[in-house]
């Protein structure tokens, strides 16, 4: 675990004096992507408010005892997953059947190299996505490809959108996002790539569409 970063001294210290701008303005930047993980782990979008809920409360009620050996918000993201887990977990898909999924259904398991090769599961050469077009109106279809993109990651199945979030939207590392989810470094590593991929396939998809 790393210490607690300096710059968060501060906001540590207001959320222990029972600041509440510091607070308001700590919900407003990680619920969003809370929800998702823990929509992963629980049934329901209710169920998930519940937990992004009672997260902040844990926060509140804790704050006091965090000892900084964890980033603030690798600590949230840790106490999330403990309450979801707490309030029933889904029934577990293998790995292997969640990548299946995908793959059967949204990027052709023949673009990745086999088995076996050098570099397995990635692109092959004659098989990489193609480029994102540079255009005038640059900034709106920029727009477009963000709710693209999240459309997308709503689709995946549970343990890929948790990876990819945690990963892409919060900037976690493989060690944090493997230890938070109690999976491998090596099954965290695959279920990226094939939710990066996912994603990237819709993207290319899009575009093709309205050329």
């Amino acid at each position: 675990m790393t210490s607690v970063a300096k710059d968060e001294s501060a906001l540590i210290a207001a959320l222990r004096a029972g600041d509440e701008s510091a607070f308001a303005s700590l919900v407003e930047r990680h619920s969003a992507a809370m929800l998702r993980v823990a929509r992963g782990y629980v049934s329901t979008q209710e169920m998930a408010e519940d937990v992004v809920q009672e997260t902040w409360i844990g926060l509140l009620k804790g704050i006091n005892n965090f000892e900084g050996r964890s980033s603030l918000r690798t600590w949230l993201f840790t106490v999330l997953i403990n309450i979801a887990k707490s309030r029933g977990i889904r029934e577990r898909r293998s790995v292997d059947a969640e990548i299946a999924a995908v793959t059967g259904g949204t990027v052709d398991a023949a673009r990745f190299r086999p088995a076996g090769d050098p570099w397995p599961g990635h692109w092959k050469a004659d098989a990489m996505p193609s480029p994102f077009p540079e255009t005038p109106e640059g900034s709106l279809l920029g727009n477009e490809l963000v709710a693209v993109a999240r459309r997308e990651l709503d689709k995946l199945p549970d343990r890929q959108r948790s990876v990819v979030t945690l990963r892409d939207m919060y900037g976690f590392d493989s060690k944090e996002v493997s230890e938070m989810l109690e999976i491998s470094v090596g099954n965290q590593r695959v279920l990226l790539h094939r939710g990066r991929s996912a994603v990237r396939q819709a993207l290319e998809t899009y575009l093709a569409d309205e050329a």
